[in-house]
Formats: C-alpha cells, sequence, structure tokens
C-alpha cells in the first residue's frame, strides 16, 4: 500500500507530519522569543519564557503526537499550549515531562519515555531512541544542563530554567515511509544499528564529532532523503525566509560527498515535502 507522508518546517526543530489524517509534531515552538541566542554578545539567559498564542494558533492544527527531543526553550516552550489546544499525547524524558506539568501542561497527556520504546499509534508507530544534545567550545559545554527528576519543579519563569533534561530522537513510520528525527548534532552511533528510514532529518556539522555526517549517514543506511533542521535564525519571523546560521550549506556540502545517492531536500520556514513510500 502507498503511503504520502507531508512533512511541514516550522523552523527550528519544530515539524509537522501528516498522512491520511493523522498529525504528528516534532519540537512544535514556532514563539521564537527574542532572546539574543542567534546575535554574538546579546544572549540573555534570562529572558522570560514568552508565548506567543497567535502565532500557533495560526501554524499549528491538530495533533496526535508530539514529540520532544530536548527540553530547551526552543524546543519546547510552546508545547504546554499546543497539548491543551490539540489533546496530542506528549512523549518525552520524565524532566521533559516534570517541566511541562509546571507549565499546566494536562497530566492525562504526558507519556514518559527514555528511549527502546516502540508504540503503535492510529496509522503510525513511533520509535524512541537515547541521545546526546550537542556540545560546544574546547571545554564540551553544554547549554542549561541538568535533569528535573522526582516532584514536579517550581513554573519555569526564564529560559535557562528549560534545563536539557536528556535528550532524545525519533523513527516515526507511516506505512512505507519511516522519517528518523535527530534534532541535535550528536547521537549515540551503536544504538541506530538496522534502522534504515526513507527520511534522515540531521542538524548541521559541529566540530566537537568527528566524522559526523560520514557516520550518522552509515549508521541509517545512506536514506534516501536527507533534509536539515534547525539551521534557521529561530528568533527572526517564522513568516521571513530562513537565514542560514547554523550550517546547512555546510550540512548540503558534506552529504554529498559522503552519501552522493541520497537526495537533499532544504525546506525554507512553512515549506512542504511530500515523500511516497
Amino acid at each position: 500500500m502507498t503511503s504520502e507522508v507531508t512533512v511541514r518546517w516550522l523552523g527550528t526543530n519544530a515539524w509537522e507530519i501528516t498522512c491520511d489524517g493523522a498529525t504528528v509534531l516534532v519540537d512544535p515552538y514556532v514563539s521564537r522569543t527574542y532572546t539574543g541566542a542567534t546575535k554574538p554578545g546579546e544572549f540573555n539567559p534570562d529572558t522570560p519564557i514568552a508565548i506567543d498564542e497567535a502565532a500557533i494558533d495560526e501554524h499549528i492544527g491538530a495533533a496526535d503526537s508530539i514529540l520532544i527531543t530536548h527540553a530547551h526553550f526552543d524546543h519546547i516552550a510552546d508545547v504546554p499550549y499546543v497539548a491543551e489546544k490539540t489533546g496530542a499525547t506528549v512523549l518525552g524524558t520524565e524532566t521533559h515531562l516534570n517541566l511541562l506539568r509546571a507549565m499546566d501542561t494536562p497530566e492525562e497527556q504526558l507519556s514518559q519515555v527514555g528511549g527502546g520504546e516502540l508504540y503503535q499509534f492510529e496509522g503510525y508507530t513511533v520509535e524512541v531512541f537515547r541521545s546526546s544534545h550537542g556540545v560546544t567550545g574546547k571545554h564540551k559545554s553544554l547549554l542549561f544542563p541538568g535533569t528535573r527528576p522526582g516532584e514536579t519543579p517550581a513554573r519555569p519563569e526564564v529560559i535557562k530554567d528549560l534545563v536539557e533534561g536528556g535528550s532524545l530522537a525519533y523513527l516515526v513510520t507511516f506505512g512505507e515511509v519511516s522519517l528518523f528525527f535527530n534534532g541535535v548534532p550528536s547521537f549515540h552511533e551503536r544504538e541506530l544499528g538496522g534502522i534504515t528510514p526513507t527520511v534522515l532529518f540531521m542538524q548541521g556539522p559541529n566540530p566537537n564529532y568527528p566524522n559526523y555526517v560520514e557516520r550518522m549517514l552509515a549508521a541509517t543506511g545512506f536514506p534516501p532523503y536527507v533534509v536539515p533542521t534547525h539551521w534557521d535564525d529561530y528568533e527572526a519571523p517564522l513568516t521571513e525566509p530562513a537565514v542560514d546560521l547554523f550550517g546547512a550549506e555546510k550540512l548540503g556540502e558534506l552529504v554529498a560527498e559522503a552519501g552522493p545517492d541520497s537526495q537533499w531536500v532544504l525546506l525554507d520556514h512553512l515549506e512542504s515535502y511530500t515523500f511516497t513510500g
């Protein structure tokens, strides 16, 4: 049976996946709060968390599942509003879900995962993989590290309150089309053995990870399609063309060298592409 799966890029690492009436969202963040993160020397970790409900209502409609890769503000801040609006099941680690509880996400919609799960939903499956957030600099620093296990923490007020909380990757499969979302520039190479997604979503290269592109393509069986993600200025308006701040162009060159049979699919803000299998 032929499957037609349409993906739409909502900027940052936010993706909408639709097929036969089912909708999956990955890191649905469209508020694009200005924190200075994309401007050297201007980043303010004490920026208040702000939710642009009008932008969410404009760009995000129905959803059945929400998949969280990690809990930084540009991935999770909009999830409480999106979850309540859509009634979607939210998958994430204990920390992700505790932070969402603290932001009043409906408890009955939260599903804790840690990697290794394979869940059947109506019309699709979701497999969960452990991952690792990218680090920067000589000392391999992680932005806003930490976890929030146990009891629900105090409500996050500023962006630094949204700690990473563990990172996850997801393989979403509709019939013959499978999509692997790795929203950080790192991965657990030996845990991916045997997966052969139709589409690989990946970030640009990071100097802290040797041969990242070559290893990722090999680990995923040199997929037919590669789509760059989280490469734009995620604080600029979503309604304007994406600005390449995080190496999409370079990633495209490296993919062409390491996996010349993989088709490079570069989407702009709010653009869609349909994969058939």
